[in-house]
């Protein structure tokens, strides 16, 4: 079926430009790319694992399709998976291991066609706006929203080599009409150095929620409208926001997409029902997916078909019995102007109360103090989901794909704490080294 739908795709643009690396200058048309494809897999391959940012990624994508292999898309450093695919699986995406045994999300090639074609007419991608590749092509996103659209909706993929902001800058000729699909972090990056694009048309984040002081800013300097986009390895694409100016509550993740259903179940949980959602997690099934239907971590409200993230179900707080989502004290905090970046994370307080105590991971643009943000808080939220210990940090680092690890976060925290240490390292918890100079402070508040 994908490979079919390439064919024709291929035939009818077969003269147009569908690829460029803008690294090395090089391009190929539709009747290229489809000739690329005919290369045969070596040692008859069952499995093919693209990797990397270059054309390559998608030659072989194409090759697994022509020969019947299983792709499964691999980010750099990642090994391949050691079990076999499932029966009727054409596509494997791997999640973050929770059990330290990398595991993976299997799909047909009728699940992979639904989300594209739910992104292509949800968000209005066009073949006369091209997409800039800068995100990973291997995530999920990055699988879904760039190489799906280009093989199966014609969309031409523009590759850029690096997301660095002087990068971005130099693909501001590469055409005069330009989609650009990021991350928070990234739109952050561009913002602060003036580097977004004057000719991008469609602007869209996902991975991590989008602050809404960031969504407002780069509308009024830039006139983009940062389009939001939520989303899930195992269902792809859930809802978007379509609205042409910036939202007025940073929880909003927009509407469902188009042919996907979303409800609420009595836990609070977001589920999702489409056509696109996986088939099953491999090796081990679990029955929060399969069928058509994929049961989020995803605390949710969904007013006016609107739906609104209220934190995670794994990530609630407790304390002294009352629970609260440390993504609600997040978007108070980011509130303030001196905040740039903000986690909020629990530990435990290390007496024998066995209270859980709420720390603040803070990145700021100016100076402030700790008082300062607790009042401000103060003035948001009730005293006891106001953080009582505040960590000033250079930045807070993402990975791959967009996010932040709360987790990892927590453990080193944790471990700094045992050792009675105060004075922390300026890098991210993926990144410190031995080397690393003291950057970090930890503030204790008195608790109200």
């Amino acid at each position: 079926m994908l490979y079919e739908r390439w064919q024709k795709v291929a035939q009818e643009r077969r003269n147009d430009i569908a690829l460029r690396d803008l690294a090395s200058g090089q391009h190929w048309t539709f009747a290229q790319l489809s000739r690329e494809a005919e290369t045969p897999l070596p040692g008859n391959s069952a499995m093919v694992y693209p990797q990397g940012h270059s054309a390559e990624f998608i030659f072989a994508v194409l090759r697994a399709w022509r020969w019947q292999a299983v792709v499964c898309p691999l980010e750099a450093h990642k090994q391949p998976l050691t079990h076999s695919p499932p029966p009727l699986c054409c596509h494997l995406k791997t999640t973050p291991p929770t059990t330290g045994t990398p595991h993976a999300v299997a799909f047909t090639e009728e699940q992979l066609a639904a989300d594209a074609e739910n992104i292509v007419t949800t968000m209005g991608l066009r073949p006369d706006w091209p997409n800039l590749g800068v995100i990973s092509l291997a995530y999920s996103y990055g699988f879904s929203n760039l190489v799906l659209p280009l093989l199966l909706h014609g969309i031409p993929l523009f590759l850029v080599p690096s997301p660095l902001p002087v990068v971005l800058r130099s693909a501001a000729h590469a055409h005069w009409n330009l989609t650009l699909a990021g991350v928070p972090a990234l739109w952050r990056a561009w913002h602060k150095a003036g580097a977004i694009l004057r000719n991008v048309r469609l602007a869209i984040s996902a991975g991590a929620p989008l602050p809404l002081a960031l969504e407002r800013d780069v509308f009024e300097e830039h006139g983009v409208k940062i389009h939001n986009f939520y989303g899930s390895t195992e269902c792809g694409g859930i809802t978007y926001d379509a609205t042409a100016t910036p939202r007025l509550d940073e929880a909003s993740v927009g509407r469902p997409m188009e042919n996907v259903k979303v409800s609420i179940n009595r836990d609070g949980a977001l589920v999702v029902r489409s056509r696109a959602v996986g088939k099953t997690y491999w090796p081990e099934p679990a029955k929060t997916l399969g069928r058509g239907r994929f049961q989020t971590c995803d605390l949710a409200e969904i007013t006016d078909g609107i739906v609104y993230l209220r934190g995670r179900t794994n990530d609630q707080i407790n304390v002294a019995g009352r629970k609260v989502s440390p993504a609600a004290i997040e978007q108070a905090l980011r509130e303030h102007e001196a905040v740039a970046e903000c986690l909020v994370f629990s530990v435990p307080s290390g007496n024998a109360d066995r209270i859980d105590q709420i720390v603040a991971c803070v990145t700021a643009d100016r100076r402030g103090t700790t008082e300062e943000l607790k009042q401000f808080l103060l003035r948001k939220l009730p005293s006891w989901q106001v953080p009582r210990e505040w960590w000033f940090v250079k930045t807070l680092g993402t990975n791959a794909r967009g996010k932040v690890s709360r987790a990892q976060w927590r453990k080193e925290f944790l471990e700094h704490r045992a050792k009675g240490v105060t004075r922390l390292s300026g890098h991210s918890p993926t990144q410190r080294t031995k080397a690393s100079s003291p950057r970090r402070t930890v503030v204790k508040a008195p608790l109200s």
